[in-house]
């Protein structure tokens, strides 16, 4: 039986560590104050619900957070005029625009005109640009990518010379963790929705992370017996049983996945923790840049 990887105790423990290193930093440089600002554009529940998850994280370390709401009818320009105005406010150091956004704004051009010294989502062609650059360092590490190496360092495996598999190749998620994964020195497969003969690819993976949004979809027979299991889904479905009619579940088969992985991330509980104390964490270390503190 799989061991669970507990992305929300180590979560936890990042946070309290963020919380001393701010605390630490503000008695030596009087005023010190990470800030993060974030922009939502409507009121999907889904939005609403993550903006709230990273106001309390924030809040609870001692992260300034300020909330600019904006009607769903916005034009892209006003848009971008409220991006530059934080771009250009030297009191903030992390920025994010929360996705996704109406249909009749291009996501692509506002994520870029976010200015990537503040780009705390590590969305910015810039970032994703020097990460798929072996030498080169990005200012930020995108959030979840950055999480999941932390999970797997966590639990002390040796990425160096492993064969992973990454399963989904969005910008987000499926891309950047390609990079990170070979960037760590292992020998890494991207998978996708053209991938023929998937099952038999998973079978050789050592580190296995899966992010395509189908619940339930990778199936226990799939994975080779002792390999490391990173599900990044997060998908609801029907359950008359529950109170809210619905249940999560990753794309992962975690009842079958877990007879024959020997780590794997539940969900919930798992990845999106991680998502966000990572972004804390880029908030900080950009607050430190900011301030000039190595």
């Amino acid at each position: 039986m799989a061991t669970l990887i507990d992305g929300k105790e180590l979560a936890k423990s990042i946070r309290e560590k963020l919380k001393q290193e701010i605390t630490d930093l503000a008695q030596k440089y009087p005023g010190f104050r990470p800030h993060l600002a974030i922009v939502q554009v409507g009121l999907r529940e889904d939005s609403t619900v993550y903006v709230k998850q990273k106001e309390r994280a924030a809040n609870e370390i001692g992260i300034e957070i300020t909330l600019h709401k904006k009607d769903s009818t916005i034009s892209q320009n006003e848009l971008l005029d409220a991006v530059n105005e934080l771009n250009n406010n030297p009191s903030v150091h992390g920025l994010l625009v929360q996705l996704p956004l109406p249909e009749h704004i291009d996501e692509k051009v506002i994520t870029e005109a976010v200015d990537p010294k503040k780009d705390v989502d590590g969305f910015h062609v810039y970032n994703i640009g020097n990460l798929a650059k072996r030498h080169n360092k990005p200012m930020f590490l995108p959030c979840t990518p950055k999480g999941v190496i932390e999970m797997l360092n966590f639990i002390g495996v040796e990425i160096a010379g492993r064969r992973a598999v990454v399963v989904g190749r969005s910008d987000i998620v499926g891309l950047p963790m390609f990079m990170l994964l070979s960037r760590a020195d292992a020998t890494v497969t991207l998978c996708h929705s053209k991938t023929q003969n998937l099952p038999e690819i998973l079978k050789t993976a050592d580190i296995l992370v899966v992010a395509i949004g189908q619940p339930e979809f990778i199936k226990g027979e799939w994975i080779k017996p002792g390999a490391v299991v990173i599900d990044v889904g997060t998908n609801a479905i029907e359950d008359d049983t529950r109170v809210s009619g619905v249940r999560w579940v990753g794309d992962v088969d975690f009842v079958s996945a877990s007879n024959v992985a020997s780590y794997i991330s539940p969900v919930p509980g798992g990845v999106g923790p991680m998502t966000v104390a990572m972004l804390l964490d880029n908030t900080v270390q950009s607050a430190k840049r900011f301030w000039s503190i190595d």
